[in-house]
C-alpha cells in the first residue's frame, strides 16, 4: 500500500474517487479484522489506509466545492 497523492486524486473524477473510498475502506475492514485475529503483520499499512480515505474525502468534498 502506497500513498495516495493529492495532485494525483485531483485529475480523477468524483465517481472515481468515490469507487476509490469505497475500496479503501473495504480494504481497512478487512485489516481491522485480521488485527482483531492477530493474522495481521503490517500495522502501518492500517495507518497509511486511514490517511488515504481522508485524503480521496478532501479532494471530493473540494471538487463538490468547486475549489478544482
Amino acid at each position: 500500500m502506497k500513498n495516495l497523492k493529492a495532485k494525483e486524486l485531483r485529475d480523477k473524477s468524483v465517481a472515481d474517487l468515490e469507487q476509490m473510498v469505497t475500496d479503501e475502506q473495504a480494504a481497512m475492514y478487512k485489516a481491522r479484522r485480521d488485527l482483531a485475529f492477530r493474522s495481521l503483520t503490517d500495522i502501518a499499512s492500517f495507518k497509511i489506509r486511514r490517511h488515504n480515505v481522508a485524503r480521496i474525502l478532501t479532494v471530493i468534498s473540494e471538487k463538490n466545492r468547486g475549489t478544482n
